[in-house]
């Protein structure tokens, strides 16, 4: 993995500095007993685990002083049993509780709740608890938080938030992630030119973990030339994904859903991750819908105006301009957008609630979208 620090004058805020206080405290003798991983950032979860776990364990006992407590199979009762008892094997233990958000479903979980106080009250200094609370969303601007997610984190602060640090993994800031695509690349001895890193995190929406995929690739791709551009990203990542995407809204603005159902199961074939990756597609379909509404709203006609009608990190793919322009162009009011967009926003949240098949929830996502917009069929009445 990349190194995530920054390079003097190069600091990077949000998700990405919550980490590293976090790696810097747990390593001195102001380390909490136990602390919170707040967000569902998978790529700065992982590096906050591996980061502690670097920083606490030495690598020949790791087999014996971290421990996994599932929150779905286990109680909290046995994390706590755990992180309080010594180990004749690990002279420091680290216990990761994951699925967190059953501690808030089910009745109010007092006791739960009073033996996690009593345990922070009183830790075993010889040991880490970690909270992964990774069912909510934490954006750049925490004022665009859903509603849910708000309450989720208060709720989280109010009953953890005394004893427990509490570390906000939120999304980066567009700009953060270019600087860390741009450090990371250097620290592999390649030069990310900057258009380049700008391409990639709007075609990938900042999502650091598919960052960090599409930039090995890359790093193997420009392998003598040390040196990656913008028409590396557009051969490589960009023009593949989106023409996908692109191809898909075509279907779903053009009201034909068995052509827009055939698409969508096209893309999550070719998908690396599948179904796993549907809250991918859902993001890059509501930014696309997004795009589309200020097109209308500002009533964009050609190419040019595209570029004043959309801001640095909200803008469209070069080689999609004029065919989103088009598909922008059959809806005729705002109203249609935002309806889709409310359909997006429930296709989310129902995936997040872990259905059993979401390629399902897309589906049906799918033909709603398709039917939005679609002017009223006339009928012959002479048929009756």
């Amino acid at each position: 993995m990349a190194d995530m620090r920054g390079g003097a004058g190069s600091k990077l805020g949000g998700g990405f500095l919550a980490m590293e206080r976090l790696l810097r405290e747990v390593a001195t003798d102001a380390r909490r007993a136990g602390y919170v991983l707040l967000g569902d950032e998978a790529f700065l979860q992982q590096h906050c685990r591996r980061g502690i776990i670097d920083a606490l364990i030495d690598p020949q006992f790791r087999d014996y002083c971290v421990s996994e407590v599932d929150l779905a199979e286990a109680s909290v009762f046995d994390a706590i049993d755990q992180v309080s008892t010594p180990s004749l094997m690990a002279p420091f233990q680290i216990v990761f509780a994951r699925n967190v958000r059953l501690l808030y479903q089910r009745g109010a979980k007092k006791e739960e709740f009073a033996a996690i106080q009593k345990y922070l009250a009183l830790p075993n200094p010889q040991a880490l608890l970690v909270f992964v609370a990774d069912h909510l969303h934490i954006p750049s601007d925490a004022r665009r938080m859903d509603m849910q997610d708000k309450d989720r984190y208060e709720r989280i602060r109010e009953t953890l938030g005394d004893r427990c640090g509490i570390v906000e993994l939120s999304q980066p800031e567009d700009d953060d992630a270019m600087r860390w695509l741009i450090q990371s690349a250097e620290s592999r001895g390649v030069e990310l030119q900057a258009d380049a890193a700008r391409e990639l995190v709007d075609a990938l929406h900042g999502d650091l973990m598919r960052l960090a995929s599409e930039l090995e690739k890359l790093t193997l791709f420009v392998d003598r030339k040390k040196k990656i551009t913008l028409a590396d990203v557009e051969r490589m990542v960009v023009s593949a994904k989106q023409r996908s995407l692109y191809e898909l809204t075509d279907a779903i603005s053009a009201h034909d859903p068995a052509r827009a159902l055939l698409l969508l199961r096209g893309l999550l074939n070719a998908s690396e991750s599948g179904e796993d990756g549907a809250i991918g597609h859902l993001h890059m379909l509501a930014r696309t819908v997004r795009q589309m509404l200020v097109i209308l709203e500002k009533n964009v006609r050609d190419s040019r105006a595209v570029w004043q009608a959309l801001w640095p990190g909200f803008r469209v793919a070069p080689f999609a301009v004029d065919e989103l322009i088009r598909q922008a162009r059959r809806y005729k009011s705002r109203r249609d957008l935002m309806q889709m967009l409310e359909r997006i926003a429930r296709a989310d949240l129902e995936i997040r609630s872990s259905p059993p098949d979401k390629g399902l929830v897309l589906e049906r996502m799918v033909i709603d979208l398709a039917k939005t917009g679609r002017p009223a069929q006339v009928w012959n009445k002479t048929t009756y």
